[in-house]
């Protein structure tokens, strides 16, 4: 468990497990790498609960980043503080994604969000996509397949291999089904175009 988490955790003692798990799972860079272990082993919920929770507390903030960010970036940047760290954080952001995405383009942003390591998520992933101008309902979709394939392999690592390896199984194979979809549509689009 995170430090973050684990703060949260004892000074949110007060608040029903349930909600706490939600508000951990909003956080970025904590995620439900943080809040599904706090679920599972401090609250004692059951596995698939606190793995809901988690997936809806994550993707929470990512309509609001893909569909408003551009206010909120407008707002902040008003100030030179903000302007100068958002500049940091998007360069950054840029350089190392952008072979990826033109490489791979939404298959990356899949891959991106659904590796349960720090530095990775649906917060970033969600950036990315709006740094890219990626159609953000699409991207939607991506990063809630993402994320839910990251809650299988967190909730598998959680409960232990021996007994949830079907959800990791069940994780890779909707992560290897939408790589897959994503590079048919965009062969199909690459004919239309050529067809057209």
């Amino acid at each position: 468990m995170s430090g973050l988490a684990d703060a949260l955790v004892h000074a949110l003692g007060w608040l029903p497990g349930w909600f706490v798990v939600l508000l951990i799972s909003v956080i970025p860079f904590v995620e439900l790498r943080g809040s599904l272990p706090v679920g599972y082993l401090v609250y004692h919920m059951p596995i698939l609960e606190t793995a809901a929770l988690s997936i809806i507390g994550n993707m929470l903030p990512i309509p609001f980043i893909l569909w408003y960010f551009p206010r909120i970036e407008a707002y902040f940047r008003r100030w030179a503080w903000w302007d100068r760290n958002l500049d940091k954080l998007f360069l950054r952001t840029r350089r190392r994604a952008r072979a990826s995405i033109v490489r791979y383009g939404p298959a990356f942003l899949l891959v991106f969000v659904a590796i349960p390591i720090p530095t990775t998520g649906a917060w970033t992933g969600a950036l990315i996509a709006y740094l890219f101008d990626l159609p953000r309902a699409r991207s939607f979709v991506v990063i809630l397949v993402g994320v839910i394939v990251a809650g299988a392999v967190v909730a598998a690592l959680v409960v232990g291999a021996t007994t949830l390896w079907w959800l990791g199984l069940i994780g890779l194979v909707l992560l290897l089904l939408a790589i897959v979809a994503m590079g048919w549509w965009e062969e199909r689009k690459a004919m239309g175009r050529r067809d057209g």
